[in-house]
Order: C-alpha cells, then structure tokens, then sequence
C-alpha cells in the first residue's frame, strides 16, 4: 500500500523503536495562519488529553506531542516562524497565560518585515537569508525526541510567509531529514479572494510542495466558513472561530488510538501510520479531511448520536465529496457492478461521485466497539488498481474527543479537492496570460518559466485525480 520511499522511511522509523513510548511530532507553525492554527491544535490536544479517566491517553499524547522542562512545564514540540512578530507574540503570550502548557523559550523565530503577500519573496529572499537559524531551532526540537514521529507543518497557501516561507523550510528539510515524514497541513484561500495573487502564491506553493511533501492535508476556508456559519451557528465569524474548527479537526485525527497493528496499545507513529494507510503512490498526495458531528456546545448537551447514524452520514458525504453533514446529495450514489467501466464511470462522475484511492476512518468515544463500518469497505468506492483491503484502514479509541461522546473523522486520499484545485489553476492561469502581476514575482528571482513549470505540475496532478 505504500510507495517505496513511504516504505522505507515507515520501517525506518518502526526500527527506532527501542522502548514502548510513543513517538513525538515536531510542529512547524508557518506564517499568520500556521501560527494560529498552531497555538489552537495545542491547547485542544491540551484540554482533550486533561479529561478524566485518561491516565494512559493522556501520557500518550501529551509526550507525542509535549515536553516537560526542567522546571516542570508542559512545553510544545513546536517552532513558529514568521516574519513579522505580531502573530507569534499573541501565541506565545496566550499559551503561556494558560498555565496548562507553553512554548519554548527560544523556539521561535520572526523579523520586522513580512514577506508583503508575495511567495517569491519569502521563497527566494527570507527563506533563504534565515535558513540557517530556523534549521538549527528545528533541529534542537528534534534532537529533544527520543524517537521523531515527523515533522508536521501549517501554513497557508495565499501569503507570502507561510506559502513561501513554508515552502523553502520543506525544502530544506527533506533535504536534511531524508528519511523522515513530512506532512504539510495547507489552509486554502476564500474562492471570492483575500489577496489579488492568492492564486500565484498557491500554484507556486502547491507545485512545489508536492515534489517535497510525503502528503498534503488540506483545508479550505469557504469550507470551514460554512461549518462555523450553519453548523456551529456563529452569528459573527472570526478568524479565531476558522482556527479552532480546523484544530478541532486536526486533533480528531492525531490523538492516540488504536490500529490494526497495535489493537491493545495506542499507536505509535502517528504520522507514518497515517501517510502507510493513504498515500500509496507519488502522484496521489492530497488529502481532505471530515470530522462528524460538529456544533455548537448549546446544542451538543441536548443532542444523542448513534454510530449507524454518525457513519451513514459521514459514508454519503465521503460519495457524494461533501464537507460537512448538512445540505448532502442523497442522489449520489456508487457505481452498480454490473456497469461497463468507460461510459458508467463519465456518467458517474457526472453525477458527482467521488472515486477514492484510499481512506482512513477514526472512531472516537462510547461503544466505539460496536461500530460497523463495513459500508467503507465497498470495493465500489474505490479504484482498481488496489486491492480494497489495502484502501480502507480504521483507527478507534474509547475515549471521547474534545467534548464530544462519539464522533467519527474521514482522512481521505479522493477526488474531493479536483473541483478547489482547478478553480486555482484556471484563475491563476487567467492572470498569467495576460502578465498580470508577473513582475512582482520576477523581481525576486521567479521566473515566467517556473510559472509554466508550476502550471505543468498541477495539470499532470488534476489529471491523474480526474482518471481515478
């Protein structure tokens, strides 16, 4: 199930494993957006891990992805870059103000100017000007783990920090960690438009970043948006209430859990298990996330969720390429067996089927036992060339997530981001024909051929997703 450099580094790290403790994710928190996101994903695995009757969770996680000092602070694996100080002073001073973790004291680095929106400009000048002391942060959080998990990543595609920034630091790394994971968590821009080359800055990004990630785990804001709006019933929506959506989210999917392979004990290698179980070939890196249900704390004391119920819903929206589990087509549905593959598959897309290559299912809370979720295992739902039993991996845990008593997440490897893909490309490539902002990014060294080059690696990459 996965490709040969997935394999070697998976098994390089399972040999690390000496003593049965987990392994440790190093966070990268990138740019105005990583770095918010950043401080949100640790204090809900903070407050999550707190709850009662978790001795073992707790311990699990917290030295997955925490460090106790020498004065006994929970401190976080993590190093915020960005270029303006702002952003990461707000972080720190919050965690801090907590009183329940913090960040280090020196595991940061930031400057007096920002990138100004441009991805060639934190790609080819800060990136390079202050590679040297990022990388040494980053290897000092490193060199404080008994044995690395992988490095994990958030930044934005539609800046010049994050995007940019983030990019060349991936570079860099896979360059000095070979052998280790790397996953790259990207928030996508507002299809309406924050910055007028948002589209420059995540075709660059994109491009790029999938020649050096292992995976890429995207979330899109106008997605987020719209949960914050109609699920969780947020009348006035902040950037604060995107960031802990998406945290929520990513920590439904990196809390302890069980395997297949590690049914009695937490799972040790949270992020080479992830990528073993998902990504099976170079040229299949995206990934989309859902996590069921989600709401409004008013409502979830007086609500009751069922696991047929919570996995029927969480099954039609993985067919149907749904985000979230309001407003889902019901008229979607798999392709019959007894259908011809060429036209049947032109009309299914059509209808709005969503082909997998692989997907991961993770069960959290009450009876999480008595989940069946056979529906996943549908040879229909996936394609081909994989035999189904390598397409489909499920991880559960008894203890409740984030307040929630049952709740069921979906990482999945499918055509869900082709239609959020091609609208970037195709607006991008608008601007371009016309040079429309070009000199902004040639003046920095980027030139109109590494624009076709990035337009060239993300229509090879659309095309292998549309022929699933």
């Amino acid at each position: 199930m996965v490709c040969s450099c997935h394999y070697i580094r998976f098994n390089h790290c399972l040999t690390e494993q000496v003593k049965p403790e987990d392994m440790s994710v190093i966070t990268l928190q990138l740019g105005q957006c990583g770095n918010q996101i950043g401080h949100e994903l640790f204090t809900v695995i903070n407050d999550d891990s707190n709850g009662p009757n978790r001795k073992k969770y707790k311990q699990c996680s917290e030295e997955r992805f925490f460090y106790e000092s020498s004065t006994g602070d929970l401190v976080a694996r993590s190093v915020l870059v960005d270029m303006e100080p702002k952003v990461i002073s707000q972080a720190i001073a919050k965690a801090s103000k907590s009183g329940r973790w913090r960040y280090g004291d020196k595991a940061h680095f930031c400057q007096k100017q920002g990138s100004g929106n441009n991805w060639a400009n934190g790609f080819c000048v800060h990136g390079p000007r202050h590679e040297e002391v990022v990388e040494n942060l980053i290897r000092t959080e490193i060199e404080r783990c008994d044995r690395l998990a992988g490095i994990f990543t958030m930044m934005s595609v539609a800046g010049g920090t994050g995007s940019g920034v983030g990019t060349y630091i991936t570079q860099c790394l896979r360059d000095l960690y070979p052998q280790s994971f790397i996953l790259n968590q990207l928030t996508w821009p507002y299809g309406a438009g924050e910055v007028i080359v948002q589209n420059y800055n995540s075709v660059l990004t994109l491009s790029h970043l999938y020649q050096l990630s292992d995976a890429i785990l995207v979330h899109e804001n106008d997605t987020v948006h719209k949960i914050c709006s109609r699920l969780m019933n947020i009348q006035h929506i902040s950037i604060s209430d995107i960031n802990k959506v998406i945290a929520h989210q990513l920590g439904s999917m990196l809390q302890p859990a069980y395997t297949a392979d590690s049914p009695s004990h937490y799972s040790r290698n949270p992020i080479g298990e992830l990528l073993s179980s998902l990504v099976c070939h170079p040229e299949y890196k995206l990934l989309s996330l859902c996590n069921i249900p989600q709401m409004s704390s008013t409502y979830l004391a007086y609500s009751v969720f069922n696991w047929p119920g919570l996995l029927k819903h969480l099954r039609q929206m993985l067919i149907a390429s749904a985000r979230m589990e309001e407003g889902i087509d019901w008229t979607v549905s798999v392709p019959s067996a007894g259908t011809s593959a060429g036209e049947s598959m032109t009309n299914i897309r059509h209808r709005g089927f969503n082909s997998s290559i692989a997907n991961l299912l993770i069960l959290r809370g009450k009876d999480v036992s008595t989940a069946v979720t056979d529906g996943f295992k549908d040879p229909a739902l996936y394609v081909p060339w994989l035999n189904t039993k390598n397409s489909f991996s499920s991880w559960n845990c008894p203890v409740t997530f984030n307040g929630y008593e049952k709740s069921a997440t979906l990482v999945s490897n499918s055509q869900s981001l082709l239609k959020p893909l091609d609208n970037i490309v195709r607006k991008a490539w608008n601007m371009f024909a016309s040079r429309a902002y070009v000199q902004q990014y040639t003046k920095f060294g980027i030139t109109e051929e590494d624009f076709l080059d990035s337009f060239t690696a993300l229509e090879q990459i659309i095309s292998s997703y549309t022929h699933l």
